[in-house]
């Protein structure tokens, strides 16, 4: 697996901090100042970055359009950097596709946890998992971590979504509680106000065209999480 880090952030000495503590870690780092020069080694270096790490605000853009432009590009999992205390500016990243948010000022010890969460999920051994999962007309392709709809159009999924989505398909029926799906998407604990779980759940009901007032599919189990209410087959090959 690529162990290369994709920074982006107009404050140098938070960028020297990084590479340095990263690089200690056995990580490659690559820097950016800002959104013009991170779009050039993103786009230079798109087949080796494993991660990307975006500042919400920089000189000529904002983060939340590096993540857009990078979920066009790519599904390499994004880490977006925040200096508000707004729970707004955490929700939107997630809406676009970030896969976690830690906010300034942050313990390096802590994004290198994250980070490595991340990785950990992303390089899981699916060598004896199904590669395909069928449930009301839709496919879950595990290998090419994308959904196929009902009229066999692909799109790809996010990594937190791609996580809760397969980890739902796998447990139809079944409660799942927020902390499990928070450890599986996230590797970590929700706090008692973090409502992240709760988006990324309304924006994959979304993908799946599941009500939001009268879920189908994803029924949320009230002081307990959410049940994947369907049938679900799975298979090896289409």
């Amino acid at each position: 697996m690529n162990r290369t880090i994709l920074i982006v952030d107009d404050d140098q000495k938070i960028r020297t901090l990084l590479k340095t503590y990263l690089e200690k870690n056995q990580y490659e780092v690559r820097l950016a100042h800002d959104g013009a020069s991170f779009m050039a080694e993103f786009e230079r270096f798109r087949d080796e970055i494993s991660l990307c790490i975006l500042d919400v605000m920089l000189p000529d853009t904002e983060g939340f359009a590096l993540c857009q432009a990078v979920r066009r590009r790519s599904e390499v999992p994004v880490i977006m950097l925040t200096a508000s205390a707004e729970e707004t500016d955490r929700i939107v990243g997630l809406e676009l596709g970030a896969d976690d948010y830690i906010g300034k000022p942050f313990n390096p010890r802590e994004l290198l946890a994250r980070i490595k969460a991340i990785h950990r999920r992303s390089g899981q051994d699916r060598s004896q998992t199904p590669r395909y999962f069928r449930f009301n007309g839709y496919t879950l392709d595990v290998l090419e971590r994308c959904l196929i709809d009902p009229e066999g159009a692909s799109s790809p999924l996010s990594g937190m979504d791609f996580q809760l989505l397969k980890l739902l398909v796998e447990h139809p029926g079944e409660v799942l509680d927020r902390s499990r799906l928070a450890e599986v998407t996230r590797g970590r604990d929700l706090g008692p106000l973090d409502r992240s779980l709760d988006v990324q759940v309304s924006r994959l009901r979304q993908r799946l065209n599941d009500d939001g007032k009268q879920p189908a599919l994803i029924k949320t189990v009230r002081g307990s999480g959410y049940v994947f209410a369907t049938t679900v087959s799975s298979a090896h090959a289409l």
